[in-house]
């Protein structure tokens, strides 16, 4: 009978079987990533939202009027007694905010 050798190493199923299982869970982990970002970026945003229409009541309560138009909303955003740190801005890749003269609100979006 032959001796039986000693099994030195991998065989190249098991290092295939193990870059396999790497692949897949490096997969799941940068699709875990990006969704995190964009409900992060999403969540900052409404916040920023929040804040304008906050200094728009404050404005309102200071004034006795809401801004009147697009022109006086950018204006208030310029206005460092409400906003003394700049404006806040959705961070995106298109970020906007739009200002309804109707019902006096901001809606910001991150594009």
């Amino acid at each position: 009978m032959r001796a039986l050798k000693k099994k030195d190493g991998f065989t190249l199923i098991e290092i295939l079987f193990v870059i396999i299982v790497i692949a897949i869970l490096a997969a799941i982990a940068i699709m875990r990533i990006t969704t995190t970002t964009a409900t992060a970026r999403a969540n900052a945003c409404a916040a920023q939202q929040a804040v304008i229409n906050t200094q728009i009541e404050q404005f309102m309560l200071d004034t006795g009027n809401y801004p009147a138009d697009d022109a006086a909303f950018n204006a208030l955003l310029d206005n460092t007694t409400y906003f003394p740190d700049g404006p806040p801005a959705c961070q995106g890749p298109a970020p906007s905010c739009v200002y309804n003269a109707t019902t006096y609100r901001a809606t910001c979006t991150t594009g």
